[in-house]
């Protein structure tokens, strides 16, 4: 259960709970920022007919090309829901390519090889919906429904996830949080291991080079970072000392092969061999973010670079693996084969 406290005066009060006065107004923000339910995803559909005569609230498609049903309780009773998005995969799983095709470029009036490189800055892959995933957006889940979420995903590896919108309200203004039923990362894991190869014991780091951060200052003094939020740092987690790290630059190709020397930290409490970070020479000084709140600060993992190169002599081939993701594990093996060799990799 999400508390919400607001502090007048040194002492906190509470904020009390209250109804969302239309919940289509849900639908209406995730349609534009599906980021608020933690998805980095490009929306190519809303209300979706099926060949059932129902209609999914809202379709999108991440950078891997897999599709993600989201949907609503809306006035459906949670059991209801459970049952409804299980079959709105059963008709989702059938979908060819160039079915996605015609129905996402109706619905973004667009071109979706387009949508999709200004989204996420990469080409389209050629074949999408290899895999799908399920998303119920509610306030609430009673018991029974709550169990059958749980059993599917933790007993049978489906990946399916429920995440609670609340609304609070404090002196007269209102504040949305957003809960996961269940640990977003291990869903996804354990979904994974249906569908995907054994994990190679590498793990694959998005450098988010530009503003805020840059490829001189991570060689330079040891790190791999990410910041604006919960959303973009909490996968650093993910990383341990030890852990073997291939870093890639989104629309070039692999830069970087290293081993994590430290874990998670803000980076104003990083310390390089000579002396706090924010106190160096800064190729990137906007990393300090000036004037954002505390919780977009940038946050970095300490890394001992074992080779790097400049972006413009990245390595890559066509097909290689690459993941919208901060940090995710390597598991294709013609990728893993292909960075041990280009980067000098011994066992």
């Amino acid at each position: 259960m999400t508390s919400l406290y607001s502090i007048v005066d040194g002492r906190l009060r509470p904020a009390t709970r209250s109804a969302l006065m239309k919940e289509s107004l849900i639908e209406d923000w995730v349609a534009a920022d599906p980021s608020l339910l933690g998805l980095d995803a490009l929306i190519i559909g809303r209300q979706v007919p099926t060949d059932h005569g129902k209609f999914i609230d809202l379709l999108a498609v991440d950078a891997l090309g897999a599709l993600v049903i989201i949907e609503l309780k809306k006035d459906r009773t949670p059991r209801e829901i459970v049952a409804q998005v299980l079959d709105y995969a059963s008709w989702v799983r059938t979908l060819t390519t160039p079915q996605i095709y015609e129905r996402a470029e109706r619905y973004l009036q667009t071109r979706l090889v387009t949508a999709f490189r200004d989204k996420f800055g990469e080409a389209i892959p050629e074949q999408l919906n290899g895999s799908h995933s399920m998303l119920v957006v509610a306030s609430e889940l009673d018991p029974a429904s709550r169990r059958i979420v749980e059993y599917l995903s933790e007993e049978h590896g489906v990946a399916i996830n429920t995440i609670f919108f609340n609304v609070f309200e404090a002196n007269g203004q209102e504040w949305l949080t957003t809960d996961f039923l269940l640990d977003k990362e291990e869903v996804e894991e354990r979904s994974e291991r249906r569908v995907r190869p054994p994990w190679s014991g590498y793990y694959f780091v998005n450098a988010g080079l530009g503003e805020h951060r840059s490829w001189t200052d991570m060689k330079r003094y040891g790190f791999v970072s990410a910041g604006g939020g919960e959303f973009y740092t909490k996968r650093l987690e993910q990383l341990s000392a030890g852990d073997e790290i291939f870093v890639y630059d989104k629309g070039k190709g692999y830069i970087g092969y290293g081993v994590v020397t430290s874990e998670t930290q803000l980076a104003s409490d990083f310390m390089t061999p000579d002396g706090p970070l924010f106190e160096q020479a800064l190729a990137e000084p906007r990393m300090k973010r000036p004037g954002e709140p505390a919780d977009r600060a940038e946050y970095v993992v300490g890394v001992e670079w074992r080779k790097t190169m400049e972006p413009s002599q990245a390595k890559w081939f066509k097909g290689a693996f690459a993941n919208q993701n901060i940090v995710c594990k390597l598991r294709d093996q013609a990728t893993v084969d292909f960075l041990i060799s280009e980067f000098g990799v011994s066992g």
